[in-house]
């Protein structure tokens, strides 16, 4: 158990880190941030473990964004060897080919536009994993939303803590 004026030192600290990095931000967020958030977010930084949470969480979704985009590029190879292989089924016929490309091009471009759309998906469903675990974590700021305001608060949020895991807390 740390000493009671080491422990107020580091909460005073994190406070003002914190209070520092919401100045940065643009106006319409940092009314979302007052006092209290900050001092509870602050008070709840003092259990190092939310710091490794944070940090797992980001190791995840740079993982998971990997994986995403492997998928992707995936995809686009084998419509390409599809086009190839078609390329190569007409080749003596211009007009059949010019028809068949021209429909394999369309039908590409939608199959690419609902697989981006799984992907996108898969990217919210990750985030809204994350908002659920800092939640559970009872890290302030942090519950599900699908609001567009609140989750770029929320990024606003993970990146101070990730900033203040990587400074040396000084008492």
């Amino acid at each position: 158990m740390e000493d009671p004026q080491i422990l107020q030192k580091k909460l005073y600290f994190l406070l003002e880190k914190l209070q520092s990095m919401a100045s940065e931000l643009p106006p319409k967020y940092q009314m979302r941030l007052p006092y209290e958030l900050l001092s509870s977010l602050a008070n709840c930084l003092l259990n190092e473990t939310i710091f490794e949470i944070v940090k797992g969480l980001l190791e995840i979704q740079h993982v998971t964004e990997q994986h995403l985009f492997q998928q992707r590029l995936q995809f686009i190879n084998s419509k390409k060897i599809e086009e190839q292989d078609l390329l190569k089924k007409y080749e003596n016929n211009s007009e059949k080919k010019i028809e068949v490309l021209q429909k394999f091009m369309i039908d590409q471009k939608e199959e690419l536009k609902a697989f981006d759309m799984k992907l996108v998906l898969e990217l919210d469903k990750k985030a809204a994993d994350q908002q659920n675990i800092l939640e559970k974590a009872g890290v302030p700021g942090f519950y599900y939303t699908t609001n567009p305001t609140e989750i770029k608060l929320q990024m606003y949020l993970l990146d101070f803590l990730l900033r203040l895991s990587q400074m040396e807390i000084s008492v």
